[in-house]
């Protein structure tokens, strides 16, 4: 790495700048004759496109104000970025977002490059490098009637640049800081160092290859807001008196780490003490990945192309619960074939979790390697009673009984922590242990057939008809480790998950191709569900050449991903079970909401401490709050998606607008409810049990919503350019959920804050090749659920910058930069990480062939 900015810094020293400059960045050539695939998976116009769709080419990538194309994705239209980690980001569209995104696709060259086991991009770990991006297309909304079954919030396709077309060698190195003037941390270095080498052998033969190593630090989770303030509200125990205190960025003392403890006559809900996720995680950052392509062109357009892609990951991730991915490895290997007319696409991608674990299971397991739950409970229970009987006032009474209780609890730091860490890490077993230990595999083959390009193309011209078919079959599989995964048919063999479809896609153009109509219908089948259709149906309406109304209406059905369907995890006291009826069959009969259960707890806690109930009177009293779980087996989720919207250019081809509003409506929608059973078999018993937290088992169950669930929202975007050389972007997006609450403990979890907003400007040429970009974002207040952690996201503002410097005639390229330039900590979520300043440099040197 010293010797490649050595060889940059030598470069730089000895080039000028050149008397010319790339050709201005114009409007027309950029909006009006860019083309787009993956609104309707065939080439065509973006202001023509049937649905709303933007695209970063690598102009615009350079010229953002991100240090990556993956970054500046953040700033298109109606995007929300999550980010659990400073090497792992999430993206979606128009609701209803978590970490583990399941209805948002990322493809690369049109290939899902998703860890199989979750049925989710593991963000960048797979993705392009900077240098070999030509350009990504985004799709916000229901794309499943040509994608299929997880594009039902949007899509993002990340389009590679093809070695006949760009060959050479590429170089960078980006080199960034963080951590600047935290408390907790000093600041620590970035790297990142990028390769891209692609040449041509003859007329037919072209070979391309990518590396690229990123090392940091990444960002850290010090949320120490506390999620059960009020467990102790009865007795007056509040803030730092609060026995049962659940900070978010501590774990260890959730739910299934507390108890209510009888003492004194009055019942206190206790808490462990447990752990910060900073003392039992590792934040450094390293992502090793590379991909090798071989392409053999048979004809000028006919093209066939094998391509490997590989990757190994260290850093934190988030689901249901924080986890540290450590040796993750995941590779796919491609085969292509194209021609004008016929796309064949086959891939097998394969994950290998390594040594990650879980952060939640870790700390918790660590408390309870030292004492048992029962003993540290009689501890605590045995010294309080000796100090309230020697005076000592409850508050102090309680916080003495911890330390007594903890007597004994491994230190972080220390030799003995770090060696009972390790062997907790490689423990298949939540119960006891930490690890987290999937392997897993996808197998997928695809082909789209366009008779009206090549057979039929008389037709075409006679009558104005395009015909675009095609297909999928997908299969899913994976080892049943026992802990994340069972095979409940066949204990002894890989669990198998399928799922098969096709599409047919007519459109015409009418009126002079003034009106184009686009109508397509989607069938998918899999084992567990009969076939479902997802038609939709389009209209692009041109009155002038600049000026393009669009609108559109689909019928999408999603199928439940593996995990979904299948998952048999134990984690934090809680069973999460697969909603299909080999995994759960029995438990949503015999199950009570848990909302009920904490009701009838805390309403028992009440009377015996502020009425002055017994135990067993306050049970009776308040029975009739426990509620039968109502929700039953997973079904397909299905949307019907409304959109219109407006593409145009204005005051003589300055003003580029983009607008549109949708609306969507949500039956059978997936989410997660959680339920207790009684471990006790006697029905008159049955409010005991719930009244007491070690004779109940807790369940959080994949299901679906009985409500209708409906959200909708518009976004608006420009773009104006002043002299073909300033650049003037702004963008506003809103996102509102309407539903019913029926209060059934159903986790509803939009997550998505009601406005997003962006203003840029730029100029790549202000002086003699100096250019510069700056970035200001904003983003509202907004409610984040989760069974990990609920609570607010606050509002925050945000300004990223960047200046750069262009040597034409060496190939070089400076830029430097800061995202979050006044360094003020925020979140995008809840128990996620606090995203600081990161201030960068990047030199990228290109030799072309």
């Amino acid at each position: 790495m010293t010797n490649l900015s050595l060889l940059f810094a030598l470069i730089t020293s000895t080039c000028t700048a050149p008397d010319s400059l790339p050709a201005r960045d114009s409007l027309r050539r950029i909006q009006l004759d860019e083309i787009v695939v993956s609104a309707s998976r065939v080439s065509e116009r973006i202001l023509r496109s049937p649905v709303s769709i933007d695209v970063l080419d690598a102009r615009r990538i350079q010229q953002s104000a991100q240090p990556s194309y993956f970054d500046a994705i953040e700033n298109l239209k109606g995007v929300q970025l999550l980010t659990p980690s400073l090497g792992f980001k999430v993206y979606n569209t128009r609701g209803f977002a978590n970490p583990t995104n399941v209805r948002f696709v990322q493809l690369v060259d049109g290939r899902d490059n998703q860890a199989p086991h979750i049925g989710a991009p593991i963000a960048s770990a797979l993705a392009p490098s900077d240098l070999d991006i030509q350009r990504v297309e985004i799709v916000p909304g229901t794309a499943s009637a040509l994608y299929g079954m997880n594009a039902l919030n949007g899509l993002v396709n990340l389009i590679t640049r093809n070695p006949f077309d760009h060959r050479g060698v590429s170089v960078s190195q980006k080199t960034g800081i963080n951590h600047i003037g935290e408390q907790t941390t000093a600041a620590k270095a970035y790297s990142e160092t990028s390769l891209r080498y692609a040449r041509t052998f003859g007329p037919k033969f072209a070979l391309k290859l990518n590396l690229v190593y990123q090392a940091g630090y990444d960002w850290i989770a010090q949320n120490t807001t506390d999620l059960n303030p009020n467990a102790n509200l009865t007795l007056g125990l509040t803030g730092p008196d609060n026995p049962a205190q659940d900070p978010v960025s501590s774990y260890g003392n959730e739910s299934a780490n507390r108890r209510t403890l009888t003492l004194g006559g009055k019942r206190y809900v206790i808490a462990r003490t447990g752990y910060y996720e900073a003392e039992v995680t590792d934040y450094r950052l390293k992502n090793l990945r590379g991909d090798l392509s071989l392409h053999y062109r048979f004809t000028p357009t006919v093209e066939l192309a094998y391509t490997y892609q590989g990757a190994t990951l260290d850093n934190v991730y988030q689901r249901t619960n924080r986890f540290r991915l450590d040796h993750y490895r995941l590779n796919q290997h491609s085969l292509s074939l194209t021609t004008p007319s016929v796309l064949i696409r086959a891939y097998r991608s394969a994950e290998n979790t390594g040594d990650s674990y879980n952060i939640r299971s870790m700390a918790e397991n660590i408390d309870r390697s030292f004492k048992t739950d029962d003993a540290w409970f009689a501890d605590f229970t045995k010294q309080f009673n000796a100090v309230t009987a020697a005076g000592q006032p409850v508050a102090d009474a309680l916080r003495n009984a911890r330390t007594s209780a903890d007597q004994g609890r491994p230190q972080t730091g220390t030799a003995s922590f770090n060696e009972l860490a390790d062997k907790l890490r490689h423990i298949n077993n939540w119960d006891i242990g930490a690890a987290l230990q999937v392997n897993s595999w996808l197998y997928h083959l695809e082909g789209q057939f366009e008779p009206t390009k090549s057979a039929w193309a008389a037709f075409r011209q006679k009558t104005g008809i395009r015909l675009l078919t095609g297909f999928d079959y997908r299969q899913y599989v994976v080892f049943p480790d026992g802990n994340y995964f069972i095979n409940p048919e066949k204990p002894d063999a890989n669990l198998v998950y399928t799922k098969g479809g096709g599409f047919v896609q007519v459109s015409k153009d009418l009126f002079s191709n003034k009106l184009k109509l686009t109508g397509s219908v989607r069938i998918d089948k899999n084992k567990y569900f009969n076939a479902r259709l997802n038609p939709r149906i389009s209209a692009v309406y041109s009155p002038a050449e600049l000026h393009n109304f669009r609108a559109s209406y689909q019928n999408g059905y999603r199928f439940p991903s593996l995990f979904e369907a299948f998952s048999n995890v134990n984690s934090g006291g809680v069973k999460r079970v697969g909603g299909l009826p080999v995994m759960s069959q029995g438990i949503f009969e015999r199950s009570y909401f848990r909302t009920s259960v904490d009701a009838f707890q805390a309403a028992i806690n009440t009377d015996v401490n502020t009425n002055k109930l017994t135990t067993d009177q306050a049970i009776q009293k308040n029975k009739g709050l426990l509620k039968p779980n109502t929700y039953t087996y997973l079904k397909p989720e299905q949307v019907n998606s409304f959109d219109v919207g407006y593409k145009g250019i204005w005051l003589d081809q300055t003003l580029f607008v983009d607008a549109d509003f949708y609306y969507n409506v949500y039956r059978n929608f997936m989410a997660q409810v959680e339920a207790n059973i009684p471990k006790g078999s006697n029905p008159d018993s049955l409010a005991y049990y719930f009244a007491d937290r070690t004779k109940q088992e807790r369940y959080r169950l994949w299901t679906n919503s009985g409500t209708i669930v409906h959200n909708y929202g518009a976004s608006l975007g420009v773009r104006y350019s002043i002299d073909g050389k300033w650049s003037v972007t702004g963008n506003a997006s809103l996102a509102k959920l309407d539903r019913r609450d029926n209060g059934d403990g159903l986790e509803e979890a939009f997550n998505t804050p009601t406005w997003i907003t962006n203003l840029g400007l730029s100029n790549a040429n202000l002086w003699k090749g100096l250019g510069f970009s700056v970035n200001y974002k904003y983003q509202s207040r907004f409610l984040w659920q989760s069974s990990l952690a609920t609570g607010w996201v606050p509002a925050f503002h945000t300004i990223d910058a960047q200046l750069n410097y262009r040597i034409q005639k060496a190939g070089v390229f400076i830029k430097a930069g800061g995202t979050n330039l006044a360094n003020r900590p925020y979140y995008t979520f809840v128990a996620g990480p606090a995203i600081g300043g990161f201030y960068y440099t990047t030199i990228t040197l290109d030799m072309p062939q």
